[in-house]
């Protein structure tokens, strides 16, 4: 085979008519620019190639390509670039590698060693890449990384869209930023805007907790984003879930839809509902669409329905309660204020159930407040314990580890127990005050002008006399094993007894009775019906 050579100097090329282009279309032509030597090899009657060096140059459309020396094959139409490889795209895109192959009829190149590619927003570097220049799209398969600012993305693989600025990594992905870490199998990220879209499993860390997801976006630049497919955050404090939860860190603002739930180890709460709005800054939240909030502890939870459910911190708790029995002198140990962060409260609107294994209660609106354990329950609120009823205007309850340990009722208190033969014993006044002994309702006063009762009192042998009706100041009622064994009357006392068989219809029920065992929750599932 002979081959042959030839030799010149400052080779620049003029037009598409330069005996050293390569033709084809004239969307495939490859110009030589520039190179201080050129050299012809003529490998045999049908392949000859031209080798470029000394900054070497050509052009195919927008796109330059050069490097320390070039070898032009006419027949393939291929190319291949040696040292100081750099690809200029139209001015936007900048490729650089030690070792290029170019295929000109595909316009595709090969690059190796030290491969940086640049978009103007974002850097991408491996040892291997493949850029298509007719369709924008490179990619690498053997491990690389892309920079984009202080956002740095390494995968296994990974395939870049110059129209979009969209990358697709597979494989090991690593997202490392200022404030997030993210491990992932698959990512979709964005040079331009910033957006990684989570296509599979992903792990993300921040300073403010740790975020599971399988979908969705985040904007690293904004701080927005959209997570779906149960999504799940924690921090040493918090853990919530949803189908969806949207965060706007800017304004640190959380919203959670589709089975939502949310944890406060803190307080030890729970929240659920199809819609919850999370303000961090405030550390406030409001429950909505059948939200269920559970005060949980080991042994004895209590779970509270509402049609809205809203919970925020202050600094003063409001203290100013109607005043307890004066009569009954017990000491209250008072709640210690730290700070504003040591008292939570919480709100209930319209429709609230609670359900507890002691007592039960329901009522239009809900206070509870975690420096004392006190629910307050206002608009005709309904309260059981047991086989007994209380009933007013306005209810606080008192509690301890999740048990009722005392009550007051105030403005039309009414008390009703119902006997095990389905009599109905009846106090009611203007307050009724009561306590309760390891969760079961043990004493209750009732003050009023004047308070009133009916008692069917029982004999030794636990036959029933008859019906006592009677009024006084003060009425005492005592229980035993939950039920009325004593009534005690105390100033203005008046009544009037009725034998079994003698008892007027007309008086056997008190102004304001009402058993309303059908409103009362029956067990803790029918709080999320």
């Amino acid at each position: 085979m002979a081959l042959t050579a030839i030799s010149c100097k400052c080779i620049y090329a003029q037009s598409e008519n330069n005996p050293y282009t390569i033709h084809s279309d004239t969307n495939k032509v490859i110009q030589i620019i520039y190179a201080s030597h050129l050299r012809q090899i003529t490998i045999n009657d049908s392949t000859i190639l031209e080798t470029l060096s000394g900054k070497a140059s050509v052009k195919q459309g927008n796109t330059v390509l050069s490097g320390d020396s070039i070898i032009l094959n006419k027949r393939l139409g291929t190319l291949e670039v040696f040292g100081n490889v750099h690809i200029n795209d139209a001015d936007t895109v900048n490729t650089y590698s030690q070792y290029l192959k170019y295929i000109g009829n595909e316009q595709v190149a090969y690059l190796e060693k030290n491969v940086k590619f640049s978009d103007g927003k974002a850097k991408l570097f491996t040892d291997n890449l493949i850029y298509n220049i007719k369709t924008g799209i490179a990619n690498y398969t053997n491990g690389g990384k892309i920079i984009n600012e202080k956002t740095i993305l390494t995968s296994k693989e990974a395939v870049y869209y110059s129209d979009t600025r969209d990358v697709f990594f597979q494989n090991n992905v690593h997202l490392t930023d200022p404030k997030y870490d993210m491990l992932a199998d698959s990512l979709r990220y964005n040079t331009f805007f910033k957006n990684a879209y989570f296509i599979s499993p992903t792990h993300i860390k921040s300073k403010n907790g740790i975020i599971d997801t399988k979908s969705g976006t985040y904007n690293l630049q904004t701080g927005e984003a959209l997570f779906l497919d149960n999504t799940s955050f924690r921090d040493s404090n918090i853990f919530m879930s949803g189908n969806k939860i949207a965060f706007d860190e800017k304004n640190d603002l959380i919203q959670i839809e589709e089975n939502g739930k949310l944890v406060d180890s803190l307080n030890k709460v729970i929240v659920i509902g199809n819609q919850i709005l999370i303000d961090k800054k405030k550390n406030t939240f409001l429950a909505t669409r059948k939200p269920v909030m559970i005060l949980y502890q080991k042994n004895d939870s209590t779970y509270i329905s509402a049609d809205t459910l809203y919970s925020g911190k202050r600094a003063i708790e409001n203290n100013q309660m109607p005043k307890a029995d004066t009569l009954i002198k017990k000491k209250k140990k008072q709640p210690i204020i730290k700070s504003a962060d040591s008292i939570r409260y919480f709100i209930g609107f319209h429709h609230v159930r609670i359900f507890n294994d002691s007592i039960q209660a329901v009522s239009d609106s809900l206070h509870y407040s975690s420096s004392d354990s006190t629910f307050k329950l206002l608009g005709n609120p309904l309260c059981w314990n047991g086989e007994t009823q209380l009933a007013g205007d306005t209810m606080y309850l008192f509690t301890q580890n999740q048990q009722p340990k005392e009550i007051q009722v105030f403005y039309n208190a009414i008390v009703v127990n119902k006997t095990k033969e389905g009599f109905f014993n009846q106090m009611c006044g203007k307050t009724i005050n009561g306590y309760f002994d390891n969760g079961k309702i043990n004493y209750l006063r009732t003050k009023g002008s004047p308070a009133e009762s009916i008692f069917y009192p029982q004999d030794d042998d636990s036959a029933y006399i008859g019906m006592n009706k009677s009024k006084g100041d003060v009425i005492d009622i005592f229980f035993k094993e939950q039920a009325v064994f004593k009534i005690k009357y105390i100033n203005e006392v008046s009544g009037t007894l009725y034998p079994i068989g003698q008892i007027p219809q007309s008086t056997s029920k008190l102004k304001n009775f009402s058993w309303q065992e059908k409103r009362r929750p029956k067990n803790k599932l029918e709080i999320f019906e």
